[in-house]
């Protein structure tokens, strides 16, 4: 990157160096729209010598585990000491709060730190082929290899944790990796790789390229050199990518509209109540592919929990994202904010009611909750990504796990209850790639097995689980 009067230019990163031709495109302040950055796209020519470059340094260059460990152990380091230059930068340009980018950055540290000791536990297993007759002479056991060049394609709202979820798993299983950041938040994103540069990664392990994922993201889909694709972003795109590759590897993580159930016997209910609005609408400013968006509250604690979501809704300052105060910024641009905006009004057209929110100023949407919504609404069939909640009374728990399993979508779940049977019933029933008992469905520890299935996507992430998806098992076989 370059720096010219506080407005930076971002090229491409191949081989460590940087490639600065190319049509360049801007990437604007959320907040006040400021210039922040004029970014280079990379043209056909460029993907394809960013692939080549990764494709020779797997070929040629091996880190040992223990090196791989040490560079991810730095990086971590490295990313603590600057948290306030990487969170300030979020906040720039994803609009994001500075607090919640606070805390977006010491994820991205345990991501790394944990992806560091899983580069040392890569192991296979014995295999008891002795007990198979007329196999007495023989021994056989499995390793695990590195797939190759995995193209990393990450989204706008968390760029810098949803990035180091796909890069450091990478870099501990021993690939090279091409990366392409969204094209509304690579900043915060080359900073990262600088980080990684510095930290000791040779050139050539983390290649970069940038542009929008109709051209760029197509040409990298096209190179067949690429034995892996990790993608996190919308349903439409991860069926393209899907459908794009063949063969080869994918992990999709895809969309959400997140079910959360509070049955008649939680509590207490002050904080289910506050955890659920905030959940719903301060991380990310609700855009986020687990954040609340369907409530369903049993009748008997219906009223009290919706009144008590209003009220706290009320106290919520939206505003300046750099302020220590504010709850909630900007959302990415104004597009989504008027989308966000015609889909609640649709829904009142169609019968439901606002009880707090529901206006919008530019990017600003207000924190919002709806009620009186119908399961066919767009507002609760589809992923809306942003701070909007539906709270639907229910008295039959048979019929809520109908509602959350008739969706598309399977992410996360969260159910609040006291009842084990209850609970453990929701654990096997619910469908979902993760059921959170007593949590919202946004629960997520970075060192768990993340992943949705249905239409919210294919394999899983988590340093541990995300190198046995980026390393293929290996049998061997030795007659004695």
């Amino acid at each position: 990157m370059t720096n010219e009067r506080d407005v930076i230019t971002i090229g491409s990163i191949i081989g460590g160096c940087a490639d600065f031709s190319g049509e360049t495109f801007p990437v604007y302040n959320k907040y006040n729209g400021e210039l922040l950055a004029h970014v280079h796209k990379a043209s056909r020519e460029v993907v394809e010598r960013a692939v080549g470059n990764a494709l020779h340094t797997f070929k040629t260059n091996t880190l040992s585990p223990a090196e791989r460990s040490g560079i991810l152990s730095k990086a971590a380091r490295m990313l603590q000491e600057r948290k306030e230059q990487f969170a300030a930068s979020l906040v720039k340009e994803v609009g994001r709060t500075i607090k919640d980018c606070r805390v977006e950055i010491d994820r991205a540290v345990t991501t790394f730190t944990i992806a560091a000791e899983e580069a040392k536990r890569i192991t296979g297993h014995c295999v008891p082929i002795a007990g198979q007759p007329g196999n007495e002479n023989r021994l056989s056991f499995t390793i695990r290899v590195p797939v190759g060049v995995v193209c990393a394609i990450t989204p706008f709202n968390n760029p810098i944790n949803l990035t180091a979820h796909k890069i450091a798993p990478a870099i501990a299983a021993g690939n090279a990796t091409v990366l392409k950041p969204a094209e509304l938040t690579p900043i915060s994103v080359m900073l990262l790789v600088e980080v990684l540069q510095e930290a000791g990664l040779p050139p050539g392990f983390l290649n970069v390229v940038n542009g929008f994922g109709h051209e760029t993201g197509q040409y990298l889909l096209e190179d067949d050199r690429i034995n892996m694709y990790t993608f996190t972003g919308s349903l439409r795109v991860g069926k393209h990518i899907k459908q794009s590759t063949g063969i080869r590897k994918v992990t999709l993580e895809l969309g959400s509209n997140s079910p959360n159930i509070i049955h008649r016997d939680a509590g207490p209910l002050d904080e289910i109540a506050q955890l659920s609005a905030l959940r719903g609408f301060t991380t990310a400013n609700g855009q986020a592919c687990t954040s609340v968006q369907r409530l369903y509250v049993h009748k008997d604690i219906h009223d009290e929990i919706t009144a008590k979501m209003v009220q706290f809704a009320s106290t919520l300052k939206v505003g300046n994202p750099e302020e220590s105060d504010t709850d909630i910024g900007p959302l990415i641009s104004g597009k989504e904010a008027a989308r966000i905006e015609a889909w609640v009004n649709e829904a009142v057209a169609e019968g439901a009611q606002i009880l707090c929110g529901g206006k919008r100023d530019g990017s600003f949407y207000q924190p919002t909750i709806v009620t009186n919504v119908k399961p066919d609404m767009k507002i609760m069939c589809q992923e809306l990504f942003g701070p909007v909640i539906n709270i639907v009374p229910y008295d039959d728990i048979d019929w809520v796990f109908e509602q959350t399993n008739r969706s598309e979508y399977g992410l996360q779940v969260g159910i609040f209850t006291n009842d084990l049977q209850l609970a453990m019933r929701a654990a096997h029933e619910l469908e979902a790639g993760g059921v959170n008992i007593n949590d919202v469905s946004s629960f997520r520890s970075d060192i768990m097995p993340y992943g949705g299935i249905k239409n919210s996507g294919l394999g899983k992430e988590g340093p541990r689980y995300a190198i046995e998806e980026m390393t293929d098992e290996r049998i061997v076989n030795i007659k004695m």
